[in-house]
């Protein structure tokens, strides 16, 4: 997953803010783990004020839970909480591609194109075995799932958006680690950009939607054989 490295004029808040929130999503701290301020502290070298301002805006995200008595917690996976993840993907980034598709000019075609040629370049060179989602990999699929709607009229739109696939993200790890089958080999980004470049808004928003519900499907799998581990 891709995180802008911070600079000198970047806030702590900021910096502690991105550490903290790239480590909820891949996985660093597991579901539902306590989060220490202590602990916080001594693993990314930040005071404790701008860590408790991470972690809030965190809570606001729903990737961790508060509550003042007991402190922080990653928050919990759930097949619920998934499905309102998914709900929300559904009703924002399918239309969001329609506006794109409707108003993206050269430039965002081009965009496209090329962030789909990366994401293909290492997809070519990862095995058939089992494999944990890796942060290029995931820092690239996010970048094609981004330029595909940067045409987008509303930026608020764009934005949940991206919000949105990062919470999904936890979901697609979690998915990645619990796999039986080797990933496959798929083509459905390809066909999403042919048909988004092509101009088919409808093909290309039904095609999207089928792209995050079989993300809740792979992962609904993955949650079932983690509970009868």
């Amino acid at each position: 997953m891709q995180i802008d490295a911070p600079d000198a004029s970047t806030p702590l808040s900021e910096q502690a803010f991105r550490s903290l929130r790239k480590d909820v999503l891949v996985g660093t701290f597991e579901a539902g783990s306590k989060l220490k301020l202590d602990e916080l502290q001594s693993h990314y070298g930040f005071s404790s004020s701008p860590l408790r301002e991470a972690l809030s805006r965190l809570a606001q995200e729903g990737l961790v839970r508060a509550d003042e008595r007991r402190g922080f917690r990653v928050a919990p996976i759930s097949a619920e909480d998934l499905g309102d993840i998914t709900h929300m993907r559904l009703l924002l980034d399918v239309q969001a591609l329609r506006s794109a598709i409707e108003r993206g000019d050269d430039a965002w075609e081009a965009a496209i194109v090329a962030a789909f040629h990366r994401l293909e370049k290492i997809e070519s060179r990862l095995g058939d075995g089992p494999v944990v989602l890796d942060d290029e990999w995931s820092a690239l699929h996010r970048a094609f799932h981004g330029a595909l709607i940067a045409a987008c009229a509303s930026e608020r739109q764009r934005l949940w958006s991206a919000s949105l696939f990062d919470q999904a993200e936890r979901y697609r790890r979690f998915s990645a680690r619990h796999r039986q089958a080797g990933r496959r080999k798929s083509n459905e980004h390809r066909k999403l950009m042919e048909a988004s470049l092509r101009r088919d808004a409808d093909t290309a928003c039904a095609l999207l939607g089928e792209h995050v519900l079989s993300t809740q499907r792979n992962v609904e799998a993955a949650l079932r054989r983690a509970a009868g581990a």
